[in-house]
């Protein structure tokens, strides 16, 4: 019998320098072969969902941590058997990152690796992102086959059910972990939660009135992930960043003929022209002419650092919560490629396959409040940066057009700035151009 040795695969950092993860699955079980780059697990960082290959070839003899943890990079997850005469690669140590070519504005993209672990990875067995799946989808030890769920068809190890189906299952506190699939291959329907929801209720109204049931006005969720990134994002910004925030009420009434005229255009039927994409185009290009927005504050060094390319972050509201997909290089965009980044990296986002690099680097910020029937807000600045605008709904209101009254299409701006790179009237001039261009967008052909 061959001797072997005990390998232990510690949580690395997946190329953002991000300190924890939460494990959402395991794809293996104690005493599993695995094989070298063979998906072992599935974990939950601020940035994304990550598929794990495994570093080794062997037998798993230890699962450090469960589904549902939430476990700090470097910390060990998983051991494993090889043989002693097994010999793997040198890690690869290549951050997921884009750097942008700041003379030219453009950016320039690095394959995504996973960092300082495992063998060099062909193009199939690469880290992969895709959409959240149930926590408890596989079980991190082997169960009795009695207590496993069956279903229909093929099954990969883990959930398979759509977006909206997690999202009712989600919203009805269901774990999908526990309802047979009807559909195809052992899909799980949105009538499958439905039954398994009625179900549940009725096993819960018998139980009552056995027993009286406690904290029935109270639902404790834990903040992980992106809404623990991002609440510690904002109570960072918010008490260290000096805010300030100014209001501009605009008549876009020719700006969104304009978006009409453009999406009729036969050439542009496969883009999607929107007033988030014009103001997009138009912000970065003032802020070539408005530097201190591009800017940040750099408190160990006392310096103010300038940008000379606009990386333009996009909110976007997803299921895992606000993401911030960034439009690299946006300000050599024209308008149809703004347009079609947009909608690419807020699918992207909205779907789970966005990568880190996608969410990182932006140097001003703009959220679309208006898609939520909002006038206008306060928005709090992303950390390192120095300004971030929030554009509200188009609404049909009485306004001054040619001095008379008449029924036009008006949008509010609501810009905040990090007042100690900032001036009122720097702020102020940044918001009265942009108002201008939006007022008569003809005048994005002088800004060029």
């Amino acid at each position: 019998m061959s001797a072997t040795m005990e390998k232990l695969f510690n949580l690395p950092d997946l190329g953002e320098g991000l300190t924890e993860s939460e494990i959402l699955s395991w794809r293996v079980a104690v005493g599993e072969n695995v094989e070298l780059n063979q998906i072992i697990a599935e974990v939950e960082t601020a940035k994304a969902v990550v598929e794990l290959p495994s570093p080794f070839s062997g037998v798993v003899t230890r699962l450090f941590e469960p589904a549902g943890a939430v476990v700090n990079v470097g910390n060990p997850i998983i051991s494993f058997d090889v043989p002693a005469t097994h010999q793997t690669e040198q890690p690869t140590v290549q951050k997921a990152q884009e750097s942008t070519t700041a003379a030219e504005g453009t950016a320039s993209a690095r394959q995504p690796t996973l960092v300082g672990y495992g063998a060099a990875v062909e193009a199939a067995g690469r880290p992969s992102r895709r959409g959240r799946v149930a926590a408890a989808a596989v079980q991190a030890q082997p169960q009795p086959e009695s207590t496993r769920q069956q279903v229909p068809g093929p099954v990969t190890g883990s959930v398979r059910a759509r977006p909206p189906v997690r999202k009712l299952a989600r919203d009805s506190q269901l774990d999908l972990s526990t309802v047979f699939g009807s559909g195809e291959g052992g899909l799980i329907t949105r009538e499958d939660v439905v039954t398994a929801v009625a179900r549940s209720l009725e096993e819960s109204v018998g139980a009552a009135s056995d027993s009286p049931q406690e904290n029935q006005g109270e639902t404790r969720v834990a903040v992980r992930g992106v809404r623990k990134a991002t609440a510690n994002a904002m109570v960072t910004s918010a008490f260290s960043a000096p805010h300030v925030t100014e209001f501009l009420s605009v008549d876009v009434t020719e700006t969104m003929e304009l978006v009409d005229r453009l999406r009729a255009m036969p050439r542009l039927a496969d883009v999607k022209i929107t007033i988030t994409s014009v103001v997009a185009k138009a912000v970065s290009l003032l802020l070539a002419r408005h530097q201190g927005l591009n800017s940040r504050w750099d408190e160990a060094s006392g310096e103010i650092i300038e940008y000379h390319y606009v990386n333009l972050g996009i909110a976007a509201a997803t299921e895992r919560g606000l993401l911030v997909p960034v439009l690299k290089g946006s300000h050599a965009l024209s308008l149809e490629q703004v347009a079609g980044e947009i909608s690419a990296l807020t699918t992207a986002a909205r779907s789970g396959t966005i990568t880190p690099a996608q969410l990182n680097g932006a140097t001003f910020t703009m959220s679309n409040i208006g898609v939520f029937g909002v006038d206008s807000g306060t928005p709090i600045l992303p950390p390192g940066q120095s300004g971030i605008l929030a554009i509200g709904q188009v609404r049909k209101m009485p306004w001054e057009y040619r001095d008379e009254v008449a029924l036009r299409k008006v949008m509010t701006l609501s810009l905040s700035f990090d007042h100690r790179v900032v001036d009122g009237e720097q702020g102020a001039k940044f918001l009265s151009e942009l108002g201008l261009i939006l007022r008569d967008p003809a005048l994005l052909i002088a800004s060029i």
